[in-house]
């Protein structure tokens, strides 16, 4: 489902990406911790999962601090009235 605006979104809502980062970052941080420790008692299908967790974990995070440096979009103010729902028949 497409989101849209339906106009009872607060004007001053904010996504919250610093707190998605910091999250990753604990995330990145349990994942590495876990290959290394899964590899050193030669576990290594754990190892491999771990691995490939923290890589997509990394890639992740490339992307909330790419939108974090983008900075704000523009949002409709409250002077543009909500949007129609789409019509399903």
């Amino acid at each position: 489902m497409i989101p849209m605006r339906t106009g009872s979104e607060p004007t001053t809502a904010r996504s919250a990406l610093r707190t998605r980062f910091w999250l990753s970052v604990w995330g990145l941080v349990w994942a590495l911790f876990g290959t290394a420790v899964f590899a050193l008692v030669g576990r290594t299908g754990w190892a491999v999962a771990c691995g490939v967790l923290a890589l997509v974990v990394a890639v992740d995070m490339g992307f909330i601090v790419r939108h974090i440096h983008q900075g704000p979009h523009y949002q409709p103010g409250p002077d543009i009235p909500p949007y129609n729902p789409p019509d399903h028949r």
